[in-house]
């Protein structure tokens, strides 16, 4: 029988909101896609809350909590990942998980595809170690419905945040927030085993951010002490995907943080120490960022 969770932080959600927005007044942008822990009611997965908060970037939203009080738009999913990816084309569609034909396109890019066939695509047919999320087909209603309650207010937030800094300061710049496991799993990525770096930037290798910009946010860190890999597993998705463009000053990057820098893998508990530094240095970070002008890096 499936166990349908409760809500696991219920001020996650405030007024049973999907997204949470904070306008800012610099050119940076901040999202978190999959950070959300207000699990809906209708979800009704095969398996435990315990196993299903393992799908979650634990602890982001957390980590960047002083952005916006420093003038960053921020944007914050509070419905799970594992319910629905927002950081996935609505085209990333796994059709054997629904009772009838799946009526809207589907992508066919060889590409895109190695990850729906991992089980990871717009919605999860199964965790990163492989167990089948549900016990049951889907209906195609409700996968409809999680697109417009879900994906579509998110990437809305996300875009209206991103054009309204590129309108007040002629350029943009949007960090797309996450974290990753110490070791990627068996159904997490098309590496399985890999020990990861501390932090992995993605710009899907310079076409979503001048590299100059990902070169220089990857030396930053580097200069703080972290080990920092470039476009290696993780070159970012959608959300980069969608609302990079460096040609026209929009530039978007993934940003990838090591859990083990910051929390228990196991028991998702912060680890107060290893938090408080990485934070310390996040901010360092952001307050960088406030006052970098991307066109001025390459003189252009």
């Amino acid at each position: 029988m499936s166990a349908t969770p409760p809500l696991t932080d219920p001020r996650s959600a405030p007024g049973g909101q999907a997204v949470t927005v904070v306008p800012g007044r610099s050119a940076l942008v901040l999202d978190s896609p999959h950070s959300g822990t207000a699990y809906p009611q209708d979800f009704q997965p095969a398996l435990g809350l315990a196993t299903l908060r393992h799908a979650e970037d634990t602890h982001v939203e957390k980590l960047y909590a002083f952005a916006p009080g420093i003038g960053t738009a921020w944007v914050e999913a509070h419905f799970p990942r594992i319910y629905l990816d927002a950081n996935r084309d609505t085209t990333e569609i796994d059709t054997s998980m629904f009772d009838a034909p799946w009526p809207d396109p589907v992508t066919t890019d060889p590409a895109v595809l190695q990850k729906v066939r991992l089980g990871k695509g717009l919605i999860w047919k199964c965790t990163d170690e492989g167990l089948p999320i549900y016990d049951r087909p889907l209906t195609v209603a409700e996968g409809r419905a999680r697109i417009d309650r879900c994906w579509r207010p998110y990437h809305a937030a996300v875009a209206q945040a991103i054009d309204a800094a590129h309108a007040r300061h002629g350029y943009s710049l949007h960090l797309n927030c996450h974290s990753m496991p110490a070791v990627a799993a068996s159904h997490a990525t098309l590496h399985p085993g890999l020990v990861h770096a501390d932090f992995v930037i993605g710009d899907r290798d310079g076409t979503t951010a001048d590299p100059a910009l990902s070169l220089a946010l990857c030396e930053f860190l580097r200069a703080r002490g972290y080990g920092v890999d470039y476009n290696h597993p993780y070159k970012g998705v959608e959300l980069v995907r969608r609302y990079g463009d460096p040609a026209r000053h929009r530039h978007s990057i993934q940003v990838e943080i090591n859990r083990r820098l910051y929390m228990d893998e196991r028991t998702l508990a912060p680890q107060p120490e290893g938090f408080a530094r990485l934070q310390s240095d996040l901010r360092a970070l952001v307050q960088w960022l406030l006052e970098v002008d991307p066109r001025r890096l390459r003189g252009g």
